[in-house]
């Protein structure tokens, strides 16, 4: 019986003795993150803090006067296709781009080759392989498109072709014969 009595003494000795030590231990942690948040701020705030940005205009850029880009349409039709051995018909859009003194130049061959240059695009559409039409970034047929439009339309006076990039942005191709 006195040894039971000694064992739930140090039972309740420890207890109070671990009690106390774990509040201790919250309270010192809470000084040091107190103490360290403290120092991080005045530190910080020494430092100056991220400074301050300046928008301003670059100087020298393309995008100004003649050379600026325009986008033109040069077409939005339906192709078809018979490649797979299944007539597709292809939706399609394309716009030239092109520089601003070159607008009058090539709205002027654009009216008076309309038919000319609807054919060639339909040509290009209908010789096409499905990979070609189904690229995520129809690199093929642009290329294909662009060349034949650098051979339709030439160079401007400087020497350089009046098409800067030729921009298909819609190309969707939908069974016909379903």
């Amino acid at each position: 019986m006195a040894d039971e009595e000694k064992q739930a003494e140090v039972t309740e000795e420890s207890s109070e003795s671990s009690g106390g030590g774990g509040l201790k231990m919250i309270l010192i942690i809470a000084v040091i993150m107190i103490v360290e948040g403290a120092g991080l701020y005045v530190i910080l705030s020494k430092m100056g803090g991220p400074k301050a940005i300046e928008a301003s205009e670059l100087a020298g850029l393309e995008d100004s006067g003649e050379e600026a880009p325009v986008e033109v349409e040069l077409l939005k039709e339906r192709f078809q296709n018979m490649q797979t051995g299944r007539v597709w018909e292809w939706r399609v859009e394309i716009f030239l781009r092109v520089r601003t003194k070159n607008l009058a130049e090539i709205t002027r061959l654009q009216e008076r080759d309309a038919a000319t240059l609807k054919e060639g695009v339909a040509l290009i559409f209908r010789r096409a392989h499905d990979r070609h039409l189904r690229e995520p970034d129809l690199a093929t047929i642009t290329r294909q498109v662009t060349t034949y439009l650098n051979e339709q339309f030439g160079v401007d006076p400087d020497g350089i072709p009046f098409i800067d990039r030729v921009i298909i942005p819609e190309c969707k191709g939908f069974p016909a014969d379903g």
